[in-house]
C-alpha cells in the first residue's frame, strides 16, 4: 500500500470545502519516525486556517492537510532512531505546521512521547493539544504561584478544561468562565468558582494574578483585571480579525501595565513524557466530547464553530 486517506480542502472557505482524498504514505528519512495515526483532535486554530483567514501565513499552495496533533502507533523508525520501536503506542504534535489528519505522519523522535498506558488512543488525544498547551502557559509563561488567583477563559474548552486542572495542581485559587450549561463540569474539574460568560461582567470577578485566555475576544477588557504583578497569557487570537488581535497583543508589550504573553506552542519530548505522567497518575483528567470518523471531518469543524464543546471533538481513523 503506497496510498493513504487524507482530510484534505482544495481551496479556503466553510466546513464544507474538506473532503477525504488519498495522497502517498510519507517516507521516512533515516532520523524520522513513521505513525499510524489512531486518532486526532480538532483545534481552534485550524478553524481560521482553514477559512482563509490566515493565508497571508498559509499561502495559496493546496491541497492542504488539516490536523497538528495525533496518538497511534509506531509503525516504521528510521535507521539512526534509537529508543523508538515498531509497535510502541505514541502521541505527539507537528509543532508549527499541520497535517496530521492522515492515516500516516512522519515525524521526529523529538516530536513524540510514550501515550497514556491508562487511557484508550482516543482518550489521550482529547488531552495532548491542551494539556500542553495549559502547562506551557501556567507554569511556564505565568510562572504561576500557590495561593495565586487564576481566571480562565473558555473553561471547558479544550485547553481551558485542562487550564483548571493544572491550576488547581499549581495550588492556585481558580476561576473559570464558561458558558451556564457548564457551569457545573468546570466545578467538577475543580475550579473553585464558576462564572457563565453571558451574564458576568468582568467587573463583577474581582482581581487575578494570572489570565488565561482561550476565546481570544476583548482581552483588553480582561487585561484589567490583573492585580499588580499580574499576567495575562494568550492562547489564541480573535479569529474574526486575527492581525488586528495580534498586533494589540504586541502593543500591550509597549503600552500601560500587564504585558500580554502570547505563545505558539511546539512540546517536545520532555514535555509529552510530563504529560504522559500527569495523566498516568491521575492528577488530570481528559475531555472527550464527540468521536468522528474521517469522513464525517467538516461536520467535527461545523460542530466547533458552533460552540459549547466539552474539551475536544475527535476523529477516529483506525
Amino acid at each position: 500500500m503506497s496510498e493513504m486517506r487524507a482530510a484534505l480542502f482544495d481551496r479556503y472557505g466553510p466546513p464544507e470545502v474538506l473532503y477525504v482524498g488519498s495522497m502517498p504514505i510519507p517516507s521516512i528519512q533515516p532520523d524520522e519516525v513513521l505513525v499510524r495515526v489512531h486518532a486526532v483532535s480538532i483545534n481552534g486554530g485550524e478553524l481560521p486556517g482553514r477559512a482563509g483567514k490566515l493565508r497571508l501565513v498559509t499561502g495559496r499552495t493546496f491541497p492542504k492537510v488539516t490536523g497538528i496533533d495525533f496518538a497511534g502507533e509506531v509503525a516504521e523508525t528510521g535507521s539512526s532512531v534509537a529508543g523508538v520501536r515498531a509497535g510502541d503506542r505514541v502521541w505527539g504534535l507537528l509543532g508549527h505546521k499541520s497535517g496530521s489528519m492522515a492515516e500516516y505522519v512522519a515525524v521526529r523522535p523529538r516530536q513524540i512521547a510514550p501515550a497514556p498506558e491508562n487511557l484508550t488512543l482516543l482518550q489521550a488525544i482529547s488531552l495532548l493539544a491542551g494539556g500542553t498547551t495549559a502547562v506551557t502557559a501556567l507554569r511556564d509563561k505565568a510562572a504561576l504561584k500557590p495561593g495565586e488567583r487564576l481566571l480562565v477563559r473558555g473553561a471547558a474548552g479544550g485547553v481551558g478544561s485542562v487550564a483548571v486542572q493544572i491550576g488547581k495542581l499549581l495550588g492556585a485559587h481558580v476561576t473559570a468562565l464558561a458558558g451556564a450549561k457548564n457551569l457545573d463540569f468546570v466545578h467538577g474539574l475543580g475550579a473553585d468558582e464558576a462564572f457563565d460568560y453571558r451574564t458576568t461582567h468582568p467587573t463583577q470577578m474581582g482581581r487575578f494574578d494570572v489570565v488565561v485566555d482561550t476565546a481570544g475576544t476583548q482581552q483588553h477588557i480582561y487585561r484589567r483585571l490583573l492585580a499588580p504583578g499580574g499576567r495575562m497569557v494568550a492562547v489564541t487570537v480573535d479569529i474574526s480579525k486575527p492581525f488586528t488581535s495580534l498586533a494589540r497583543i504586541l502593543a500591550s508589550n509597549v503600552h500601560g501595565t500587564g504585558r500580554i504573553r502570547a505563545f505558539s506552542g511546539n512540546p517536545d519530548t520532555t514535555l509529552l513524557t510530563e504529560l504522559t505522567r500527569h495523566a498516568e497518575n491521575g492528577d488530570i483528567v481528559h475531555v472527550l466530547d464527540t468521536v468522528y470518523p474521517l469522513e464525517k471531518i467538516a461536520d467535527a469543524h461545523r460542530a466547533l464553530e458552533a460552540g459549547g464543546v466539552r474539551g475536544k471533538h475527535v476523529i477516529q481513523l483506525v
